[in-house]
């Protein structure tokens, strides 16, 4: 009797250990999560109620208690508007170090959250396919446009009206007034411009928006801003237009206040930004908009001359995020990478394959942007990922289709090489024919492929290319019998012609063993659109293999230098730049400023520019090197693992898809397609089909589309169609939709 109280006593204790072992880390993510939330809504609700008599008195109450602080009022506007930002950024790397699986957690597919990411909402318009969430995000900014420019047209209206003056001197007043008003906002919305196009940011990361889909919110928040900055001139112009002195105060550069010429200089910059990234623009002179894009390092530098330290630190955080991602960037950027395999295909594709670090990580929904200095300095393209992390540790794959001038001469080059070579028959050296540089990987943190047990994929030509490396990475992991959801796919494929096809040989896995089909439903159904009848080369499909590829060598594989790498090095770099730039612009102003008696707002506006670029790149940039130096150590580690023979034949069994001896009891991923000749995919009806097939319940169904916006907005369109009237047909499925494709 005594024992067997001895065990239960024992039983209970260790069911109560472990307990608490389960919910201190639970209580963490908690604590942080809810600290990150409390400071991103006080934030934002200071932004929102800005305009407002009380958020002014608290603002001021804030600045006058700074005042007497080493930095200054500067001091209080930067701890309203941008210290939230950086605290919600280094809670963010705090968060994702300590819970770096939080985002494979299957039950989030049901969260709230979630769906409403994944449920269209919008399907046609000017905003393109909408989720809930992106709808509810687009209506608080025009909710917050409406209420501060209401706002702060009455009072502005009451202001000018207050004063006994004429008509006409009164609206050169209101003009003048409403300029500013128009000029704030235009900066609070600036504070989230740069919040999308920082690349690696933890901010991305954190909240899971990949981004290709966050460059959508800097287009948007771009012509948000700079019709915000257009009317703040307008007002002035307008204004100094009534009182006859436009050309006089358009040149003027004031000690105390603002320096008008560095505002025009900024708005010029802004305007041609602006008018080039319009969508028919950017779509025939793509060189144009990126080259034009340079400016806004002219922007933002005559910004912070036009307006000084204090306005401009309202800006200051999502500025100093977007430096910190920029320099990392360059770090990366500046190694020249191996290419293992650089070929042509007869259906008129590239593909290249890249040498990389063991211990760089990415997913299949991972993507590269990709510089080929023969092509341009300056040009960075993104490519979706063609490998799995299952087809090997040391490559990575992307495969490119001639749709422009910069990939027409990419692949002049490497057909030049090829011919050369086979007429030469030797390996000549080639390495300052292709000089590569790799900027990523990028993508989602989360691997929404393997969460779904259903998974529908829609592709429109070279739009299969994510899609290979997913197909890859799920029957490698059934294959190996490691944590792998989807049971049931369908691939739904549209070409023009029948050549094009031959792209799904790029898949690593060609041939999936009876085990494998046991327990994976794989289902290929193609799309011929422009082709009545399969060509007279029946088999040419199956048939069609590249040039053998050529190898260039560069010196170095991918740097593992990106935000998305490792959370360790990438969060001191955020602290040494954060406190660097922080201690750097508290001694200039006691070693300078004060010492000096410098005044002018456009002076000590370029001081805090200089110490935020200061603070990234001496600390910063030390705490990089050391990364640098760890990341070329663990190579070194790793090398006797990678050899070139085993790298090499990795690489050729992605090209290729070379099979075992036990090739023959395997089946071809070949056999599993179907290809229908001169229609297009009907989705309601392979969707219907799909939902029953897989038995009707209340399934989840995961959606990923890549290619045009036209075939996203039709599949869009019918998840959303699915879904609202779920439950009153045959299926009760949910379909979540998630897009994979650069539309800019």
């Amino acid at each position: 009797m005594a024992r067997e109280r001895e065990s239960l006593l024992q039983n209970s204790n260790a069911a109560a250990t472990k307990g608490s072992d389960a919910l201190l880390p639970s209580l963490a993510r908690s604590v942080l999560k809810f600290l990150m939330w409390a400071v991103f809504l006080t934030w934002a609700a200071g932004i929102f109620f800005y305009p407002t008599k009380p958020a002014q008195a608290v603002l001021g109450q804030l600045t006058g208690g700074t005042k007497q602080s080493v930095i200054g009022t500067t001091d209080g506007v930067f701890l309203a508007f941008s210290a939230p930002i950086l605290i919600v950024a280094a809670l963010a790397y705090v968060y994702i170090s300590a819970f770096p699986g939080d985002h494979l957690e299957k039950k989030k597919l049901r969260s709230l959250s979630f769906r409403l990411w994944t449920f269209p909402v919008l399907v046609d318009g000017l905003f393109g396919v909408v989720s809930a969430a992106e709808f509810i995000g687009i209506v608080l900014f025009i909710l917050y446009l409406v209420f501060s420019m209401t706002y702060y047209m009455l009072d502005s209206v009451s202001f000018g009206s207050s004063f006994h003056v004429p008509v006409a001197k009164s609206c050169e007043l209101i003009l003048s007034v409403m300029g500013i008003r128009f000029g704030i906002v235009g900066l609070f919305c600036m504070s989230f411009l740069f919040l999308p196009v920082s690349r690696g940011s933890v901010l991305l990361r954190l909240i899971d928006i990949p981004f290709e889909h966050a460059t959508r919110y800097h287009v948007w928040l771009g012509h948000l801003t700079m019709a915000l900055f257009t009317l703040h001139g307008l007002c002035y112009v307008i204004s100094w237009s009534f009182a006859g002195r436009l050309i006089e105060e358009m040149i003027r550069w004031k000690e105390i206040g603002v320096a008008n010429l560095a505002g025009v200089i900024s708005l010029a910059a802004g305007l041609l930004m602006w008018m080039t990234s319009l969508h028919p623009v950017r779509q025939r002179f793509f060189e144009l908009f990126f080259y034009t894009h340079q400016l806004y390092v002219v922007f933002v530098v005559f910004l912070v001359l036009h307006v000084g330290d204090s306005v401009f630190s309202i800006a200051a955080g999502s500025v100093f995020l977007f430096m910190l991602d920029r320099f990392l960037r360059f770090w990366q950027s500046r190694a020249k990478v191996d290419i293992v395999s650089a070929a042509c295909r007869p259906c008129g594709t590239m593909e290249l394959v890249f040498s990389k670090p063991a211990s760089l990580r990415y997913n299949a929904l991972s993507f590269i942007f990709v510089q080929v200095r023969e092509l341009s300095f300056l040009q960075w393209h993104p490519f979706s990922v063609s490998s799995s992390p299952m087809d090997g540790r040391y490559h990575i794959s992307i495969v490119i289709k001639a749709l422009g001038t910069w990939t027409d001469k990419l692949k002049s080059i490497i057909t030049d090489v090829e011919e050369k070579k086979t007429r030469s028959d030797c390996d000549s050296d080639q390495s300052q024919r292709i000089t590569a540089s790799i900027e990523g990987p990028y993508g989602h943190e989360s691997p929404y492929h393997l969460m779904y047990e259903n998974l529908i994929l829609v592709a429109g030509g070279i739009g299969i290319s994510p899609f290979l490396a997913i197909l890859s990475d799920i029957v490698h992991r059934v294959e190996q019998g490691m944590p792998c959801e989807p049971r049931n796919v369908l691939v739904l494929w549209s070409v023009k012609k029948s050549t094009e096809l031959s792209l799904l040989s790029a898949v690593d896995a060609q041939s999936i063993s009876s085990s494998v089909s046991d327990k994976l439903h794989l289902n290929i159904q193609a799309f011929v659109t422009q082709e009545i009848e399969p060509p007279l080369e029946d088999g040419i499909v199956e048939g069609d293999q590249k040039i053998p590829g050529i190898f260039v060598k560069n010196g170095a594989a991918m740097s593992g230098l990106v935000g998305t790498g490792d959370n360790f090095w990438a969060a001191m770099y955020f602290a040494a730049s954060t406190l660097g730039a922080v201690l750097a612009y508290a001694l200039v102003q006691v070693y300078y400023v004060k010492r000096f008696n410098v005044y002018a707002w456009w002076h000590l506006g370029l001081l805090l520019l200089l110490c935020m670029v200061a603070g990234v790149a001496l600390p910063g940039g030390l705490v990089v090197l050391l990364w640098h130096l760890s990341e070329k150590r663990r190579m070194q580690d790793d090398r006797w693992e990678a050899d070139a023979g085993a790298s090499l034949d990795s690489a050729e069994r992605t090209r290729n898809g070379v099979g075992g001896a036990d090739a023959a009891s395997k089946a071809s991923l070949a056999n599993l397609q179907t290809t229908r000749y001169g229609c297009r995919p009907k989705f309601q009806v392979e969707f219907a089909a799909f939902a029953e097939r897989i038995g009707g319940a209340a399934v989840d169904v995961g959606v990923l589309v890549c290619g045009p916006s036209g075939l996203q907005t039709s599949v869009a369109r019918e998840c959303r169609s699915q879904n609202l009237h779920r439950g009153g047909g045959k299926s009760s499925a949910v379909f979540h939709f998630n897009s994979h494709s650069f539309d800019f």
